[in-house]
C-alpha cells in the first residue's frame, strides 16, 4: 500500500488537469472540528449480512459487480446491493462457487430483477465465471476460506485478491471476518463518486477541459491522464485529509471510514455530477 501511497503523491505533484487544494483540504477539517461523521456500512438497510461466511461470499460477489452504472440512467449501486441480497435471501446456494461459474447475462438480469441488458454485461458475467473458478480452484468454494488464510491482514487480502474490501471490514464492525489489524494500511476507493464529492467540497481543483468534459457528461477514456489523475488525486487527497484529521484530534483516522463518509455524501447528492469512464475497474 505504500506503493499506492507514493505513486498517487507522484502523479497529484505532477499532475495537469486536476490540483489537490490545501487549504481546502484544511477548510473541510476545519469545518468538521476534526472528527468525521460516523457512518455505518449498511445504513441504507440494502446489503445482506447474516453475520457469518455466507456474508463474505455475498460481499466477494458484490465487489466482483461493483462497477460503471452510469450507461443506464436507472441502474445504480443500491439496486446491485439489495438485488443480490433479495436473490441470496430467496437460494441460499445463489453464490455457490459452481454456480457462479455458469450464470448467463439473462439469468443475471433475472438474479437482479432488472429489465434489460446491464452496462458491460459480458464483462460482469465473466467476473462472476472467474471469481467461482477461483474459489473452487483454490479456496474450496468460500470466499470465507479466502479471508481466513490471510491471517487477519488486510494487505495481505488485497494481496491476494488485488481488489479493496472495505465493504468486508465495514460489515462486521472490524469484528469475526472483518478483524484486520492492519485496516489502517488501506486507503480509499478510488472510484468515480469520492472525487465528485472531493470537488464540490473544494479540495481538488478542475482544470478547464476536465470541468467541461463533466459537465457535458463526455467519456473520459480509461487509463487516460484525467482518469489516471482524478484516481490518484482523490486518493493523495484523502491521505492528506486523514493526516490533518489525525493530528487535529489526536485520534485516528483511517481512510476508509473517510472514503465511506464521502461516498455516503455523494451518493444522497440529487446534482452531484461525476466523471465517465467506461471501465471494470471501479
Amino acid at each position: 500500500m505504500d506503493e499506492v501511497r507514493e505513486s498517487s503523491a507522484w502523479v497529484a505533484t505532477h499532475s495537469s488537469h486536476v490540483v489537490v487544494d490545501s487549504s481546502g483540504i484544511e477548510k473541510v477539517v476545519e469545518k468538521m472540528s476534526g472528527s468525521i461523521p460516523k457512518v455505518e456500512w449498511d445504513y441504507e438497510g440494502i446489503h445482506y449480512f447474516d453475520n457469518g461466511p455466507l456474508t463474505v461470499q455475498y460481499l466477494f460477489v458484490l465487489d466482483a459487480l461493483n462497477f460503471c452504472f452510469w450507461p443506464d440512467k436507472e441502474l445504480n449501486y443500491d439496486h446491485l446491493a439489495s438485488g443480490l441480497k433479495a436473490a441470496l435471501q430467496n437460494d441460499k446456494s445463489a453464490f455457490d462457487a459452481d454456480r457462479l461459474q455458469k450464470y448467463t447475462g439473462p439469468q443475471l438480469r433475472e438474479l437482479l430483477k432488472w429489465p434489460r441488458p446491464l452496462p458491460l454485461e459480458d464483462e460482469r458475467v465473466r467476473l462472476l465465471h472467474e471469481v467461482g473458478l477461483e474459489l473452487e480452484r483454490n479456496f474450496g468454494g468460500k470466499a470465507s476460506n479466502l479471508v481466513e488464510s490471510c491471517g487477519k491482514s488486510a494487505v495481505k487480502l488485497v494481496t491476494l485478491v488485488t481488489r479493496h474490501f472495505p465493504d468486508l471490514w465495514g460489515a462486521f464492525k472490524g469484528k469475526g471476518y472483518g478483524e484486520l489489524y492492519d485496516i489502517d494500511s488501506i486507503t480509499m476507493f478510488a472510484d468515480y463518486i469520492v472525487p465528485a464529492v472531493l470537488q464540490e467540497l473544494g479540495v481538488l481543483k478542475y482544470s478547464s477541459n476536465l470541468s467541461s468534459a463533466i459537465e457535458t457528461n463526455s467519456e473520459i477514456v480509461s487509463g487516460s491522464e484525467e482518469e489516471v489523475e482524478l484516481r490518484a488525486c482523490s486518493i493523495y487527497a484523502v491521505e492528506k485529509m486523514r493526516e490533518l484529521f489525525c493530528a487535529k484530534s489526536g485520534n485516528q483516522v483511517l481512510s476508509v471510514e473517510l472514503d465511506l463518509w464521502l461516498w455516503s455524501v455523494g451518493v444522497q447528492s440529487q446534482y452531484l455530477q461525476h466523471h465517465r469512464t467506461l471501465s471494470i475497474y471501479y
